[in-house]
C-alpha cells in the first residue's frame, strides 16, 4: 500500500487518493489476516463458573488459599451447613419461575454432576447428568434453558431445528489459505466440561439425533472424513427441551408415544420431566400473580436466598469432592434396582423398556451429585433415597399412562361390557389415582386376612363389602350424590380390573357372580 501511494504521488496523482492507487498495480482483491498481540494475561475467574476455583485440583489448605479468599471460604462453609440448602439453591437459581420444584432440583444436580471414573480396561464412565424436559407450550421450558445458559459461562445454547449433525458434533472443512482439511468444532465440543442446552429437541432430524448418541454416553466424538481421523472429547451435560406430538401432552399415551424420539436416545437421558398445562385455579392465580409482579416490579419481585455468584462459587467448590459409595448405599441401590425390574413384570406397568442398567447408572450419578451438594466425601443411604425419589418422580411416573377402566370389558360378553360415560367415552382415571384406590383396597383386604387368621375365620371379602368400605372411608371428600355414584362406579371398575387384567385379586368359587368372594394373590407385593 505504501509503495502504491508513493508511486501515485510521484506520478502526480495526488496524495488524497490513498489506497486507490492499487488500481495501477492491477490488484483488485485484498486478503486480510487478523493477528492478536498479547501484552499481558489476566485471569477472568470472577466471571467464570469456577469462581476462581479449579475443580480438578486437590483440596488442600495451600490450594484453597491461592484460589479463594478467606471470606468466601467462610461463606461456603455457612452454605454447606444450611438445612434447607437443597431447596434454597434450586429456588435461588430460578426465582422467576413458579413451581416445577422437581425440575429445578434435577437441573441443580446436573450442574453438580457425578464422579467420572475410569476402569482397569481404560473404559471411561461418564459422570455428567443429562436432563430432558417435555411439556406443553408456555410451561417455561425454554426459560429453564436460557437461565442455565446465562448462569453457566461454558454453555452453548442451540436449537434443534436449526442445528445439523455437523453443527452439533464437528465438521471437516478445507482451509482457504493453506488448502488443508481442518476440523471445525460443533456445539458439543465447544461445551466440553460445561452444559449444552438444546431447545426444540424433537424437531431435530433423525439422522442428526443419531450423530449425538456417542457424545451422550461415551462423551467422545469420532471423525473419519477426508483423510482426517480423530477422537475428540465432548464431556458435557445435555439439557434438552422438547414439545409433544400435536402440541399437547396426551396423558392416555406413554411418554414414547408423545414425543418423536427413539428409544436409544431416550435411554441416554438420566432424568425425564413432563410439564402438563393443567387447569387449576390456585396454580393459575399464583402463576398470573408471579408474571404480573415480574413485569411491574421486576427487581423487587425477585427473591433469592443466595446470589448467583455465591452459587457459582459453591458449585465449583463442591465439584472438587469425589464421594465414595458406602457399602450400605451399594446394597440399597441394588435392592431398589431389583424392585424397579420386578415392577416391569407387573401387568400394571407400561414402562418395561425404560428400566435398564442405564437407570441404575443414573441413580449412581444422582446419588454422587447429592453427596457433592452437601460437600460429603461419602454417598450415604439418605443421598440414594433422594436420588431414587427424583428418578421416580421423573422417568417412572411419566411412563404410566391413564388407565382405561373399560378396557378389560371390551373382550368379554358381560352385560356391562359397553358401559360408557355420559359423554360417550370410556371411563379413564390417572395411573396415580388407580394406584391409590387399589392400594387402599388391597391393604384393607390384607389386614382383614391377618385378623381372620388370628380368629380362625374366613379371610375373603365380598366385592360389595369392599365398595361400601371404600366409600365410607372417603365420605368426607365426597361432595354430593352424583359424586358418590361416580366414585362407586370407579371403585367397582377398579376391582374388576384387579381381577381380570392385573390378576392381583382372585375370585373364590361358591359365591355370587355379581358379588363374588375376593382374596389377594399370595405372591403380590404392594409397591
Amino acid at each position: 500500500v505504501r509503495e502504491a501511494v508513493v508511486s501515485t504521488q510521484s506520478t502526480g496523482g495526488g496524495g488524497d487518493q490513498g489506497v486507490r492507487g492499487l488500481r495501477s498495480l492491477g490488484v483488485r482483491d485484498l486478503s486480510y489476516r487478523m493477528a492478536f498481540l498479547g501484552c499481558g494475561v489476566e485471569q477472568t475467574s470472577q466471571t467464570m463458573m469456577t469462581g476462581g476455583i479449579d475443580p480438578n485440583s486437590e483440596i488442600t489448605d495451600e490450594s484453597l488459599g491461592q484460589q479463594i479468599s478467606q471470606a468466601d471460604l467462610i461463606r461456603i462453609f455457612e452454605m454447606s451447613k444450611d438445612r434447607n440448602l437443597y431447596q434454597n439453591l434450586s429456588s435461588s437459581m430460578f426465582p422467576t419461575i413458579h413451581g416445577s420444584d422437581e425440575i429445578k432440583k434435577g437441573i441443580l444436580l446436573m450442574l453438580f454432576g457425578g464422579v467420572a471414573k475410569r476402569t482397569v480396561e481404560k473404559t471411561s464412565l461418564r459422570g455428567d447428568v443429562n436432563v430432558c424436559i417435555v411439556g406443553d407450550p408456555s410451561t417455561a421450558k425454554s426459560q429453564f434453558l436460557k437461565q442455565v445458559a446465562d448462569f453457566s459461562p461454558r454453555c452453548v445454547y442451540t436449537s434443534g431445528k436449526a442445528s445439523s449433525a455437523a453443527g452439533l458434533t464437528a465438521a471437516v472443512v478445507k482451509d482457504e489459505e493453506s488448502g488443508e482439511f481442518v476440523i471445525e468444532a460443533g456445539a458439543l465440543l465447544l461445551a466440553d466440561n460445561g452444559v449444552c442446552c438444546i431447545d426444540e429437541f424433537d424437531k431435530m432430524d433423525v439422522r442428526d439425533q443419531v450423530a449425538i448418541h456417542e457424545a451422550m454416553e461415551q462423551q467422545t466424538i469420532s471423525i473419519t472424513k477426508a483423510g482426517v481421523k480423530a477422537v475428540l472429547n465432548a464431556r458435557t451435560s445435555i439439557l434438552a427441551a422438547a414439545n409433544p406430538i400435536g402440541g399437547r401432552y396426551d396423558r392416555s399415551k406413554s411418554l414414547q408415544q408423545n414425543i418423536q424420539l427413539s428409544a436409544p436416545i431416550m435411554s441416554r437421558f438420566d432424568l425425564f420431566f413432563v410439564l402438563v398445562d393443567e387447569r387449576n385455579e390456585v396454580t393459575d392465580y399464583a402463576i398470573a400473580r408471579r408474571i404480573v409482579d415480574l413485569h411491574s416490579r421486576q427487581e423487587e419481585s425477585v427473591e433469592r436466598e443466595y446470589t448467583l455468584e455465591e452459587i457459582r462459587r459453591y458449585i465449583a467448590f463442591a465439584k472438587k469432592f469425589k464421594p465414595k459409595i458406602t457399602r450400605e448405599s451399594q446394597e440399597y441401590m441394588v435392592e431398589e434396582y431389583k424392585k424397579l425390574r420386578q415392577r416391569d413384570a407387573n401387568a400394571m406397568s407400561k414402562a418395561s423398556w425404560r428400566i435398564t442398567v442405564r437407570q441404575l447408572e443414573s441413580l449412581i450419578r444422582l446419588s454422587e451429585a447429592m453427596a457433592k451438594m452437601v460437600c460429603d466425601e461419602k454417598v450415604t443411604v439418605a443421598h440414594v433415597k433422594e436420588a431414587f425419589r427424583l428418578l421416580s418422580k421423573s422417568i417412572i411416573r411419566v411412563e404410566t399412562p391413564d388407565i382405561n377402566l373399560d378396557e378389560d370389558q371390551n373382550t368379554t360378553q358381560d352385560a356391562d361390557a359397553d358401559m360408557e360415560t355420559e359423554e360417550g367415552e370410556n371411563l379413564r382415571i390417572t395411573f396415580e389415582e388407580y394406584k391409590k384406590v387399589s392400594n387402599m383396597l388391597i391393604l384393607h383386604m390384607r389386614e382383614f386376612e391377618e385378623k381372620s387368621r388370628e380368629g380362625a375365620g374366613e379371610g375373603a371379602l365380598k366385592k360389595q363389602e369392599l365398595v361400601d368400605w371404600y366409600l365410607q372411608h372417603i365420605e368426607d371428600d365426597i361432595g354430593g350424590e352424583q359424586e358418590m355414584i361416580a366414585k362407586k362406579l370407579v371403585t367397582e371398575k377398579v376391582l374388576e380390573r384387579l381381577v381380570k387384567v392385573d390378576n392381583v385379586l382372585l375370585e373364590i368359587d361358591g359365591g355370587d357372580e355379581e358379588d363374588p368372594w375376593l382374596v389377594v394373590h399370595p405372591n403380590y407385593i404392594i409397591e
